[in-house]
């Protein structure tokens, strides 16, 4: 068992009830998949108290198959968007809570103006409760600008809402390095096993990153493997709370 699984899977369990103490909630996701992968258990919980939830998606997710010619870059966008809005629409959440801010696939920069703008803006106009962002070391360049982004944009509020960083990448890529340190966050899982077969219905609608998907033309093209869907299969989902910000 590696490091950092052995990490995650060994943080106290807490109880579904604590989903409520969130709160509306604002999540976001380099890429779609990446919300019901990390948290998509979290979110059903509170859509199911009636918990508000907006989501926003930071890349346009094309760089999944950039060898498919039956789906060019405006179509792979168009499919992946659809499949994003299927899945929240099986976790609860309305299509009009969704924010879509298409920076490139694989170049998200932790730099970008405009990308910043639009999520200072956002969360002036939401006021979220909490903020769930990948975790900052997460071994993907597109998860870790997400969050830079999400950290400079919390600290152009007057008063920051809470945050949790969701792990995706971490459970299969990570490095010694990015396995959290105990003097940063507060790590926990979360009992999602009331709302386990809902996640799973809500993973099953990006068919695109799933084996036998319809991008079927790029031989090179992105899929999750069976065993990084079974990190995702598991009755919790694990939470890492600052204990002080985020470096930027």
């Amino acid at each position: 068992m590696s490091s950092a699984v052995n990490f995650f899977s060994t943080l106290p369990l807490r109880p579904a009830t604590v989903a409520l103490s969130c709160g509306p909630t604002l999540v976001v996701a380099p890429h779609p998949d990446d919300e019901t992968l990390g948290c998509g258990g979290l979110i059903a919980l509170l859509r199911q108290a009636q918990v508000p939830v907006w989501v926003v998606l930071v890349s346009d997710g094309t760089m999944s198959h950039p060898g498919s010619r039956r789906y060019p870059p405006a179509a792979r966008q168009a499919l992946r968007e659809a499949e994003l809005r299927e899945a929240l629409a099986r976790l609860g959440v309305a299509d009009a809570a969704l924010t879509c801010l298409a920076r490139p696939d694989g170049r998200v920069a932790a730099d970008d103006a405009q990308a910043l703008e639009q999520l200072a803006q956002l969360l002036l106009t939401t006021r979220p409760a909490t903020v769930l962002t990948p975790w900052r070391r997460d071994p993907h360049p597109d998860h870790r600008a997400t969050t830079e982004l999400v950290q400079q944009a919390l600290a152009q509020l007057p008063t920051a809402p809470r945050v949790l960083e969701y792990v995706v990448w971490a459970w299969e890529r990570a490095a010694p390095a990015d396995v959290p340190l105990p003097q940063e966050v507060q790590g926990w899982r979360l009992d999602i096993r009331s709302a386990l077969d809902q996640k799973q219905h809500a993973l099953a609608a990006h068919t695109s990153q799933l084996p036998n998907g319809p991008i079927d033309d790029d031989p090179t093209g992105f899929y999750l493997a069976p065993s990084m869907l079974a990190h995702f299969a598991q009755p919790f989902e694990t939470y890492l709370e600052p204990l002080f910000p985020a470096e930027a």
